[in-house]
């Protein structure tokens, strides 16, 4: 049924103003808005897999990884984020090195959030 259909994926966010700036000046994707759909956002990212940001009064920030970024080289993007300003997060129990990346315990990976406290990441591309 669903074979040949293109899905994608969205979440929610407190304020879509500071979503947009974040999206877009921080981690530098092209963001469009839609007034006329309650300020809802577009991220597009590589691949045409737009990813929808909706507003939502009652926002509750997801407690997994709702977007992953794969890059080559884990440890440049997260000191370019942090020279952005980006904080990366710390879990217990996670096996993570003083900049927050997590190595030889599967993928090479760092978390962060995004204003709505939404978790995002930084993924080492196989």
């Amino acid at each position: 049924m669903f074979r040949d259909t293109v899905a994608f994926s969205g979440f929610s966010v407190d304020d879509t103003g500071r979503a947009q700036q974040f999206y877009a000046d921080t981690l530098g994707l092209r963001v469009s808005r839609d007034d006329a759909m309650g300020g809802m956002l577009t991220l597009h990212v590589a691949g045409d897999r737009d990813i929808l940001v909706y507003p939502k009064s009652d926002h509750v920030p997801a407690t997994y990884t709702v977007l992953n970024f794969p890059v080559g080289d884990v440890d440049r993007a997260v000191d370019e984020l942090t020279g952005r300003g980006v904080r990366f997060a710390r879990y217990d129990g996670m096996p993570q090195d003083e900049k927050g990346i997590m190595r030889g315990n599967g993928p090479t990976i760092a978390w962060f959030t995004d204003p709505a406290g939404n978790v995002l990441s930084v993924i080492e591309q196989a």
